[in-house]
């Protein structure tokens, strides 16, 4: 069952990628663009505090292969 997912910080977001496996593979301005070894990536927006919309997240979610419910035990 999908869970609703929450808003979250860049940080908190770029914590979870980095424990997924994911590396910062370039960075330009606020936009951080991170790889794993398997060949996927996904570019994270950090704007200061600004929170990531749930939509964002989903994107980022779909881009990684990851589903909600395994984010959500991640957190």
């Amino acid at each position: 069952m999908s869970q609703r997912l929450p808003t979250l910080k860049a940080r908190d977001i770029i914590r979870i990628l980095k424990q997924l496996g994911f590396f910062e593979a370039r960075q330009k301005g606020a936009h951080i663009c991170f790889k794993h070894l398997d060949g996927r990536f996904t570019l994270v927006p950090k704007h200061g505090g600004e929170d990531i919309s749930r939509g964002l997240l989903r994107k980022i979610l779909r881009e990684i292969n990851v589903s909600s419910d395994e984010f959500s035990k991640l957190l």
